[in-house]
């Protein structure tokens, strides 16, 4: 199994041809030491896991914690600006689920325009969710919470969900966050289908 994948020619990738397997995909945007994509790829065999990472640092360390881990058959890595690869790449209404924990808040005001969960994103994520399809974010930022919160309310077809979880951190930041006492704020959305 080759854990990291390239993309070709601009253009759709399938989702069927990278994982081997028709299963529901699911996609974690920004994923750092990777240890949400390892446990839920691990838990959930009958579903794929895709890591989108930009920075190389770390990409690489994700993918040697992968590697060091024995990476499950239904997980893959790509190195990629996450809304350039859902704009030119990812099919509309494949994906079950996008995951974005703890983004860069950016809390200067000058720097403010560089916030990832913002228009470009969320209309890219209205195109690749399948309908029912959810959005999760988490963030630990209370600026950030605040900005995220806005941005979605101009979205009615991403529809506010409770959270549900099992207490688990999500991420090594979660688990350093948490020890700290810091508050995380996290926001769940299903895209509406149609009517």
């Amino acid at each position: 199994m080759n854990l990291e994948i390239q993309l070709g020619l601009p253009g759709p990738v399938s989702f069927e041809k990278i994982f081997g397997n028709a299963g529901p995909v699911e996609i974690e945007l920004g994923f750092g030491k990777a240890l949400f994509l390892l446990r839920s790829a691990t838990e959930h065999p009958d579903c794929n896991y895709l890591g989108v990472e930009v920075s190389r640092k770390w990409f690489r360390e994700g993918k040697r914690r992968a590697e060091k881990a024995g990476p499950p058959d239904n997980l893959r890595l790509l190195h990629a600006e996450a809304v350039d690869f859902l704009t030119r790449f990812t099919p509309p209404a494949s994906v079950r689920a996008l995951h974005i924990y703890y983004p860069d808040p950016w809390p200067k005001k000058r720097h403010q325009k560089r916030r990832f969960v913002a228009g470009p994103l969320l209309s890219q994520a209205e195109r690749v969710l399948l309908p029912g399809g959810e959005l999760r974010v988490v963030t630990d930022h209370a600026g950030y919470a605040e900005w995220i919160g806005e941005q979605l309310a101009a979205r009615p077809a991403l529809v506010p969900l409770e959270w549900e979880g099992d207490g688990q951190d999500l991420t090594h930041f979660e688990a350093k966050y948490r020890r700290q006492g810091r508050s995380a704020y996290r926001f769940r959305r299903r895209l509406e289908g149609p009517r």
